[in-house]
């Protein structure tokens, strides 16, 4: 480092609970951390105070929290909410010019699963603009994209895309869907998943017949389809008792904190005392991880919990609700024990679940495998992210030395916000 002042920024929906989320800026913060500790670190997330709380780094909010008096509030929802717009856009290129850098971590960033066109579409679309007009870099690092169904969210997903100075995505499928919106990506490699870069729990023997099984609390891609949640759950909570009836002890595991009410919902159909049907909610994809070690299979519908499987070589059969989690398990050969969220069919399932428990030995092997060609793809990205944190523009402000303390740090970011 030059000894200029470099503020490196992390942007994305942080401190909201998501453990995949959590996860993926926790790999790049240690990267960041570990081998450039004298540059400054931020973040731009969705609730700075759980994130500053959690990582002990300064954060500002995406977006501004809106007009305080009532009569401007007033007036803006008149106006459309363009009065609103225009002022948080002004504010969002203050704050851009704290950094010489702005990365995305990973994630799911460029798909609209129950966003609107204004929501995060919008917002990525209104940093990478910022961004260029400050003269900071964007980066969008092993990132997940696709599906887009709002054509308006692809346009400005799109065009977010587009200026960015730097694209990977964590599998083809996500780099064919942006080169299918028109986006050149001849140049942007395929990166695995940021949360394979995660430290690894010491893997334990599993316990015998100890299965684990994510569950989420999903309503469809809009999130409003009640009808759909209801049979999703019915049919985890047969499952779940399908197996407690043939000798197996359920860990029930989650990927966001919204999740508990599936588990509270499964935990009231399934008769089982609390040793057969186990539950204890992590607080991070390393602490998930870690419960994954104890089970000898996994059934799961986040992607994160998909992710957490493989880095611990846990046969895995996915229920998911995108292509994501197919896409993966293929890669890691397992690609015939995948069903979707919306139609999976239970008696199906248990077939699945038979035939991969009776084969699951030689399945590890081949996982462990596939995650040693992860690990070198990971530190040829590396490479690249670090070099364009040594040649990002320094920035005069705000004046802090590396040295000063974070909470300090943190008093000087608040005044942006």
């Amino acid at each position: 480092m030059s000894g200029q002042q470099r503020r490196v920024g992390f942007i994305g929906l942080f401190g909201t609970g998501n453990l995949g989320n959590e996860g993926s800026l926790d790999a790049l913060l240690r990267l960041v951390q570990k081998e450039r500790p004298a540059a400054p670190v931020s973040c731009v997330c969705g609730n700075p105070d759980k994130l500053e709380a959690r990582q002990n780094i300064a954060a500002l909010p995406l977006s501004r929290a809106g007009f305080r008096s009532g009569w401007a509030q007033t007036l803006n929802t008149l106006l459309l909410k363009i009065p609103g717009r225009v002022v948080d856009f002004f504010e969002t290129l203050m704050k851009a010019r704290l950094f010489s850098i702005l990365i995305v971590p990973g994630t799911g960033i460029l798909d609209d699963f129950g966003e609107g066109p204004l929501a995060m579409p919008y917002t990525i679309l209104k940093w990478t603009i910022a961004a260029r007009l400050t003269g900071a870099k964007f980066a969008f690092v092993s990132i997940g994209a696709g599906p887009i169904r709002n054509p308006l969210s692809r346009a400005l997903m799109t065009g977010a895309a587009r200026l960015a100075n730097y694209r990977s995505y964590r599998d083809q499928i996500s780099k064919d869907f942006m080169e299918s919106c028109g986006l050149d990506v001849s140049r942007d490699p395929v990166t695995p998943d940021l949360a394979f870069r995660l430290p690894r729990p010491a893997a334990a023997a599993p316990e015998p017949k100890v299965i684990g099984l994510g569950v989420m609390t999903y309503s469809g891609w809009s999130g409003a389809d009640r009808a759909l949640y209801d049979a999703y759950i019915e049919k985890i909570s047969r499952f779940a008792s399908w197996l407690i009836g043939r000798g197996f002890t359920v860990q029930l595991m989650i990927g966001e904190d919204s999740d508990e009410q599936a588990i509270a919902d499964v935990r009231s159909k399934v008769a089982a005392t609390p040793e057969q049907l186990r539950y204890t909610p992590p607080l991070s994809l390393s602490e998930l991880m870690g419960q994954m070690a104890r089970a000898e299979l996994i059934i799961a519908t986040r992607f994160h919990n998909i992710v957490c499987a493989m880095a611990m070589a846990k046969p895995t059969i996915s229920l998911g609700y995108a292509q994501k989690n197919d896409v993966l398990l293929r890669e890691f050969g397992l690609g015939e024990f995948c069903q979707h969220t919306d139609t999976f069919d239970v008696e199906r399932l248990c077939d699945q679940f038979e035939r991969l428990y009776a084969t699951r030995a030689s399945y590890e092997t081949a996982i462990r495998a596939r995650l040693d060609a992860y690990d070198q793809a990971h530190q040829a990205q590396d490479a690249v992210l670090l070099g364009m944190i040594d040649g990002a523009a320094p920035r005069a402000e705000p004046s802090a030395s590396p040295e000063e303390p974070n909470r300090v740090r943190r008093r000087r970011f608040a005044a942006a916000r």
